[in-house]
């Protein structure tokens, strides 16, 4: 029975304590929303952060990216030959990475590398009490550190996820050609004729919630990071996994409501 009193109690508190970070990361967001986006704004830092986490992430969204669209080609030959539908494997493989696999992947790998870069980043300020040196100074941490990075991660994830989509068709273009002979013209043709409006607009919208989430996450951790070195490796860690967990949460959420307003 004592055991038992034990995994109930140890349950409990995981349960209290996920509902207490759920509660200080929406103060932490609300706190963004009534005074980040206040004047005055800080354009050159805000300028600097999408240049370091839009330019900067290119080469591994976009290796990412081809070898994505070239082993799923790989991967969907096999089972369209079987049903000999092998001609429809450019409309199969579009319709993949545009609407759902593009923009989820490419989340991904961006809240692995700039959700951690941004909580380690943050909480190595805090640690070296650099935070508390810009507040005596003058300066609002907040908006500076804080603001800048959440609108960047913001406006940056969509358009590397438009890079990472047309990079992932030409790596398709490539896979459709290892073991046949298509004509570029024709197979974008084919890719584009399949696509729609329901396809490329929710695919798109969402990635600028994936964005936020990845740079409100990451700031709240680094933010509010303990003392010590080990502090700091736990902010970036958790803040990989929080985002990760909301990419897929969010993307829940927006497959549901494109399929009640009647966009699929």
């Amino acid at each position: 029975m004592d055991s038992i009193d034990k995994i109930h109690w140890a349950f409990t508190d995981r349960i209290l304590e996920f509902f207490k970070e759920t509660g200080h990361v929406m103060r932490f967001t609300g706190h963004f929303f009534s005074l980040g986006l206040k004047p005055r704004f800080e354009v050159k830092e805000l300028l600097t952060q999408c240049y370091l986490i839009g330019y900067k992430s290119l080469p591994l969204i976009g290796l990412t990216g081809f070898i994505m669209g070239l082993v799923l080609t790989m991967q969907l030959r096999p089972s369209l030959i079987s049903y000999g539908v092998e001609s429809e494997l450019p409309v199969m493989v579009g319709i993949a990475i545009v609407r759902e696999i593009g923009p989820v992947i490419t989340a991904l790998i961006f809240a692995g590398k700039i959700g951690s870069s941004i909580g380690a980043e943050l909480g190595s300020m805090k640690v070296t009490e650099q935070i508390d040196a810009m507040e005596v100074s003058g300066t609002n941490p907040f908006k500076y550190l804080v603001a800048t990075r959440v609108l960047a991660s913001t406006l940056m994830l969509p358009i590397l996820t438009i890079l990472s989509d047309a990079i992932s068709l030409f790596g398709a273009y490539i896979g459709v050609n290892i073991r046949s002979v298509t004509s570029i013209r024709l197979f974008y043709t084919q890719v584009f004729d399949s696509l729609s409006f329901g396809d490329l607009t929710p695919a798109v919208i969402k990635t600028f919630f994936f964005g936020f989430a990845v740079g409100i996450v990451g700031c709240y951790k680094g933010y509010n990071s303990s003392k010590g070195t080990r502090g700091v490796g736990s902010s970036a860690n958790t803040a990989v996994v929080l985002a990760s967990v909301l990419i897929f949460i969010i993307d829940l959420l927006a497959v549901q409501l494109t399929d009640v307003l009647g966009l699929n």
